[in-house]
């Protein structure tokens, strides 16, 4: 008699890990398959001198966005936003997307006009063509879902895994802005709910609110990083949290880190915002993720070519695999990091 085997949770598994599990078995069979999963894009053969890029987002409500607080020609700009956040993670140029959209009858057709209002919208300010995509019906809510393509030169290409111990990791912008939005509107939906007849009171937290509902992907931090002759060893951008994203260029390099709290870049707003829901900036920056910011490590060399930046903060470098991953407190504390930001499942 054949002993039983457990059922695995997806839960437990989590994102990346049902990813592994799914495809683990999965073997490039085409030449032109540069690189599969594992990073932020597949990377594909284009000619001598470039790849082409590819990745795929999904938005769903109730799990990505809550109608009662986006609209949706915020949503239709976001969600193309955050799939060409993963071509300009590998330092390339966005050229294209498709858009899937699946919908239940309870959306008119004025709702889909909003929501490709948002989607050409993003096309303008980042310089793409919707060149295609699917619609269907659904039994309940909406799904959104952007398919990118994209190029880069083979001698810019940036995976995850390049990074070197001593070299130093570098953000752009500032940290926790999207989340403190969040908090926002979550806040004011509580409101809302309680009491219909009072409506809510965002004028105020204009910045915070639109950094949540269209954060704005860093094409031109590429531009500047070209411009500046800097081709990073590594880089990722920052959507589910910094401490998560620095697990992932450690765990792809087999290397350590130590990431410095004084070092965070931070927003006057967001020191004042935090207070208000009684969090600390750090908190808001480790887990709060949605920023689209760009993490990435350069070598000790190209130092002096964004020294004094403003685009750049350097919050860390890169160490050797068994020192660990370490966020060092304001005292001098070494504490390992612990993504807890964004959860799929």
């Amino acid at each position: 008699m054949h002993e039983k085997r457990a059922a695995k949770s997806i839960k437990d598994l989590g994102e990346f890990g049902l990813i592994e599990h799914l495809t683990q078995s999965s073997k490039a069979k085409g030449g032109s398959t540069i690189f599969s999963i594992g990073d932020d894009c597949a990377v594909i053969e284009r000619d001598g001198l470039s790849y082409t890029l590819v990745s795929k987002d999904v938005m769903m409500e109730n799990i990505h966005f809550d109608l009662m607080y986006v609209p949706l020609k915020h949503l239709g700009f976001k969600a193309v936003s955050a799939a060409l956040s993963d071509v300009f993670a590998m330092n390339g140029t966005a050229e294209q997307i498709l858009i899937a959209v699946a919908a239940s009858s309870r959306f008119p057709l004025e709702a889909f006009e909003e929501l490709y209002e948002g989607i050409h919208h993003a096309c303008s300010v980042f310089d793409v063509d919707l060149v295609g995509g699917d619609t269907s019906s659904a039994a309940q809510g909406l799904m959104v879902s952007v398919s990118v393509i994209g190029k880069v030169d083979k001698s810019k290409i940036c995976y995850r895994s390049g990074g070197k111990p001593n070299d130093l990791l570098i953000l752009s912008g500032d940290l926790g802005r999207p989340y403190l939005g969040l908090q926002i509107l979550e806040r004011e939906k509580s409101v809302f709910l309680s009491n219909p007849q009072i409506q809510p009171e965002l004028d105020r937290f204009d910045v915070l609110v639109k950094k949540q509902l269209m954060p704005s992907a860093r094409k031109d931090i590429i531009e500047l990083l070209s411009a500046l002759e800097i081709v990073p060893t590594s880089m990722i951008d920052v959507s589910d949290g910094l401490a998560s994203e620095l697990l992932h260029l450690c765990n792809r390099g087999k290397l350590g880190c130590n990431v410095y709290e004084n070092k965070l870049p931070f927003h006057e707003e967001t020191l004042l915002m935090a207070t208000e829901f009684n969090l600390t900036p750090l908190t808001c920056a480790m887990n709060g993720g949605e920023e689209y910011e760009l993490l990435f490590s350069i070598s000790q060399e190209d130092y002096p070519k964004i020294q004094g930046n403003p685009h750049f903060t350097t919050i860390g470098h890169f160490t050797v695999e068994n020192e660990g991953c370490n966020l060092i407190d304001n005292s001098g504390t070494a504490h390992p990091l612990k993504a807890q930001g964004w959860r799929h499942f």
